[in-house]
């Protein structure tokens, strides 16, 4: 709350409303940004898994191939996987998405699909797991993990 109103109060000063020493001192102001910012699931290949009902959409119920990344913020070997396991879902160009699930946010999930440590990585086509593997692997191993599930 007080953080807000320290806000509102920096947002609410003018040049006018400075003392005339600080004036002088002011950056000139920037133009607005042309770049554009999207969430559409349509050009992004990796997300995050909201709920039960989000993987169900997203994962289960996808045409395409999807890599789950059952993952945990206290976990060491999780963030040497998983931006690993995203730059070679990235080079797959749309061909397999990866959805990425906190365990300790969705526990229900873990149990589900018998998840007994992390990170545990799941290939699921048509709704189906197809493949597993669970610990850390490096680059040749994942893009084989990944074209065994896409059939290249």
């Amino acid at each position: 709350m007080a953080q807000r109103l320290v806000i509102r109060r920096l947002l609410s000063l003018t040049p006018r409303t400075l003392p005339p020493q600080r004036q002088q001192t002011l950056p000139v102001p920037l133009a607005p940004h042309s770049r554009a910012f999207g969430t559409s699931t349509g050009c992004r290949s990796t997300f995050n898994v909201q709920d039960g009902s989000d993987f169900q959409d997203r994962v289960v119920n996808n045409p395409k191939p999807v890599v789950v990344d059952f993952h945990a913020q206290w976990c060491g070997p999780c963030k040497i996987l998983g931006p690993r396991l995203e730059k070679v879902v990235a080079k797959q160009e749309g061909k397999v998405l990866m959805a990425k699930v906190d365990i300790d946010d969705h526990t229900d999930l873990a149990i589900e699909y018998e998840v007994s440590a992390v990170p545990t990585v799941l290939a699921m086509k048509n709704g189906d797991v197809v493949d597993k593997f669970v610990g850390i692997k490096d680059e040749d191993q994942l893009e084989a993990f990944l074209k065994k599930l896409i059939g290249a």
